[in-house]
């Protein structure tokens, strides 16, 4: 019975993870408190500048999911300005927007401009939101559920404030930062007026923020609240976006419903909040909530996504991509041969002159050639505000690295007045570097962890953005500034990193090849990683590395040791009867995840218990990682059984910590035959299909194939055995030839005595060319024999020389 509830329970699991599509992230990088409207079939979005000027990044779209800038439309204005409402009313465009202490507005006749100067509507509160009635009486909602009339040009008030909402009383227990009533977006449907206001703070803990529904047959209430509340809320730490909330209802050309609302990455305060959408359904007693799937609007070619940030400085103006930091100076700036000049303020990045751009990535790499002048300080930074920031300056005699405003330390400058700077943040850990000609660098730090720098630490609600800075005297000159996301792809690879496992040692091993023919253990054909340092087995098998969609390295072993009793970790063959819970039981895996392949974060994931039905499991073995694209999480698929039944194939989710399974494990894959064992999958996206390789226990074992069009179910059985080996194998993983149409299908070979590693080759996935194995044939060992279970990823030619440099200097 127990079997049977569990088996129910992974089903719905299943149809649930399989249909979960959104959220989507539309702008990532700090593009907080999103107002979006509809103008016929264009949409048009901004978002708040706080003290970046030129303020309100005008965006436009076709489909709701590619955006490309504009312009921007707000030169000067006081205070940090926050939170606006983009609208269209009578055939003008407007903005109304909260700054120092009271709310503007701005309009225009054509969303391009020109647009008016801001004018002071002289009423208190933030966060304003439009909204006219039937009659076509205009009203400006503000935080705290108040009201006031706007008149008929929209340019001013009628009268004062009125409270006409307390807001959803959330329940007591939430953690969040306050009640914090605000962000009112208004919208008219079906009869209702419906108010759309966040909750619980945009910042602070990760469960803080909300966003929450109420309706009204007036436009000044009174307000029914919506029993379908919170309708977008991170409900979890555990969650990938936290504080999700501050949403916008924008209808599109369909009559399909969406919000619009910002969040920050988990992990990732520092990249401020990403614009993200999700599909809202109409209920039929007249609420909406938002829905796992939806049909998007048709894609519109000529709409190019996203903000391009390298810079060549032609001129005669800066793009869209910088701002100017708590000041308008246009006239500081000049464009000589495609060099921008910048002239000097203050003496620190903390009252210098800063031109800003927005980070969009999680790894990402920026660099741009420094020319300091005549008493001048120049450089590169990430600031988040005058009181935090990281990077490298100069005044051409010595480089300051700053850890943070009040870290610093300097060096000799032996490169002068022009040098290059580049800074790699890769998840928050940065290495900043200079060069003279862009080929040879010198690093000036690494591992320098900027995580702290964001709001919850320092206030303001901004980003840590990267900064061009000149200081002192006179002006800085700055050419062929380049941004780029730093995770490599195919054409960036020039070298094979090989995982794998020994028998004897219960370890983890890696080897290096530039060809992909021959490969050399790294520390001398010894262990990298000790087995009973990780494993709560005091060992480990069946290693697997994967690159994610992130640029880090996500590593998973089977948590087993086959000789532990021997080798003195414990008093029985097995951890439970092998009799009642078969060959090599063991409940746990191993997960690592590392930017470098050296500096690693461990986690030991027991499965047995992720739930009490899974405690009579009888192994987790041979896990491997992969990315689902539609479900937008990294994926664990291993090998499992129930005490000694066949073994089948299972995933769960993982989060992007890669430190908690998020779900129960779901079937992925079973032989046709039940009572025969299938294990050892490993899956690689081919084109638009997904080929997972697998041991099959039907006889002798060996590698058989299932293809499927989905990632995490629906693999055809194809009865083909796929090796050339008359001996029995296993652990099959699939590989790419770098530049190349051609495929490696990498087996264990474990039948033979001493066991090898096998190798094919294809370029079609019907027909395969035996490549023989390790030193019998084109495939070669230099210093290793011996491998059990391996896995090989592409890495850069720098990323494989600082690896081999980093094991040939612990000799």
């Amino acid at each position: 019975m127990k079997k049977l509830l569990l088996f129910i329970l992974l089903v719905c699991a299943t149809v649930q993870a399989y249909s979960q599509e959104y959220p989507k992230v539309v702008l990532s990088g700090d593009y907080p408190d999103p107002s979006v409207m509809r103008d016929g079939e264009d949409y048009y979005m901004t978002h708040s500048p706080f003290y970046y000027a030129p303020g309100f990044l005008i965006w436009h779209s076709r489909d709701l999911m590619n955006w490309e800038p504009v312009c921007r439309v707000m030169p000067e204005y006081e205070g940090s300005a926050m939170a606006p409402d983009l609208l269209k009313y009578k055939g003008k465009y407007y903005i109304y927007y909260p700054a120092k202490g009271t709310n503007w507005v701005i309009w225009a006749n054509d969303i391009k401009g020109p647009w008016s100067k801001p004018i002071d509507l002289k009423v208190s509160g933030i966060d304003p939101g439009h909204i006219a009635d039937q009659e076509g009486n205009r009203y400006l909602y503000v935080d705290k559920g108040e009201v006031i009339r706007l008149t008929d040009d929209g340019l001013a008030t009628i009268g004062q404030k009125q409270k006409v909402y307390e807001g959803w009383r959330y329940p007591n227990h939430w953690e969040t930062e306050c009640m914090c009533l605000e962000s009112p977006k208004l919208n008219y449907h079906n009869g209702y007026y419906y108010l759309t206001s966040a909750q619980g703070g945009t910042a602070g803990p990760a469960t803080s923020h909300m966003a929450v529904a109420a309706r009204s047959k007036s436009v000044t209430g009174p307000w029914e609240n919506s029993p379908y509340n919170p309708v977008v809320h991170t409900y979890s730490a555990h969650d990938n976006w936290w504080s999700k909330g501050h949403g916008t209802l924008i209808d599109d050309v369909n009559g399909n419903w969406w919000i619009v609302y910002h969040a920050y990455a988990k992990g990732y305060h520092t990249l401020g909040r990403s614009t993200l959408i999700e599909p809202i359904e109409w209920t039929a007693d007249g609420w909406y909530r938002t829905k796992s799937t939806a049909t998007p609007i048709k894609t519109d070619p000529s709409i190019k996504h996203g903000l391009s940030l390298s810079d060549d400085f032609e001129g005669p103006e800066p793009g869209l991509q910088w701002t100017f930091w708590k000041e308008y100076a246009p006239q500081s700036l000049s464009f000589k041969k495609q060099t921008l000049w910048i002239d000097a303020k203050g003496s620190t990045p903390s009252d210098a002159r800063l031109l800003l751009a927005t980070a969009e990535d999680k790894n990402y790499e920026t660099q741009v050639e420094v020319n300091v002048g005549k008493g001048n300080t120049a450089g590169l930074l990430l600031y988040y505000s005058e009181k935090a920031y990281a990077g490298v300056v100069s005044d051409g005699k010595n480089f300051t690295i700053y850890r943070n405003a009040e870290n610093s330390f300097t060096l000799p400058n032996k490169l002068g007045k022009r040098f290059l700077a580049k800074i790699q943040n890769q998840g928050n850990s940065v290495r900043i570097a200079v060069s003279k000609d862009g080929k040879e660098w010198t690093t000036l730090v690494e591992n320098m962890d900027v995580s702290q720098l964001h709001h919850n630490n320092y206030g303001g609600f901004y980003a840590l953005r990267i900064g061009l800075l000149s200081s002192g005297k006179g002006s800085a000159g700055f050419r062929q500034f380049r941004y780029r996301n730093a995770i490599p792809q195919e054409k960036d690879m020039g070298a094979y990193l090989m995982v794998f496992h020994k028998d004897e040692t219960h370890s983890l091993y890696m080897a290096v090849s530039d060809d992909g023919y021959t490969f050399t253990a790294l520390n001398d054909g010894k262990p990298v990683i000790a087995g009973d340092t990780i494993a709560l087995q005091k060992g480990i098998r069946d290693p697997h590395i994967f690159r994610g969609p992130d640029g880090a390295f996500y590593l998973s072993m089977t948590d087993l040791h086959i000789y532990a009793q021997k080798d003195g970790f414990r008093d029985t063959e097995w951890e439970r009867d092998g009799k009642e819970y078969g060959w090599g039981n063991n409940r746990g895996l191993v997960l690592m995840k590392s930017w470098d392949l050296i500096n690693w974060k461990r986690t030991n994931a027991r499965f047995d218990l992720l739930s009490a039905g899974l405690g009579e499991i009888g192994c987790v073995w041979a896990p491997e990682v992969t990315y689902d694209d539609k479900k937008g999480k990294l994926m664990i698929y291993f090998t499992m059984r129930f005490k000694n039944e066949a073994n089948k194939l299972y995933y769960v989710y993982v989060n992007d910590d890669f430190d908690r399974i998020e779900t129960l494990p779901q079937i992925l894959f079973e032989y046709p035959n039940e009572k025969i064992s299938a294990i050892d999958g490993d899956i690689t996206k081919v084109g638009d299909r997904y080929r997972m390789f697998y041991v099959s226990h039907d006889g002798g074992a060996g590698i058989k194939q299932a293809v499927s069009d989905r990632i995490n179910g629906d693999y055809e059985y194809d009865p083909r055995w796929y090796d050339f080996e008359p001996r029995a194998c296993e652990a099959p993983n699939l590989w790419k030839r770098i530049g190349e149409d051609k495929w490696v299908l990498m087996y264990d070979v474990y039948g033979i005595n001493p066991h090898n590693f096998a190798f094919i080759e294809t370029s079609d996935f019907v027909n395969f060319k035996n490549l023989g194995r390790f030193n019998e044939g084109v495939m070669k060992t230099t210093n290793f024999s011996s491998p059990k279970h391996g896995a090989v990823i592409h890495l850069t030619k720098e990323e494989a020389a600082k690896l081999r440099s980093h094991w040939e200097n612990r000799k």
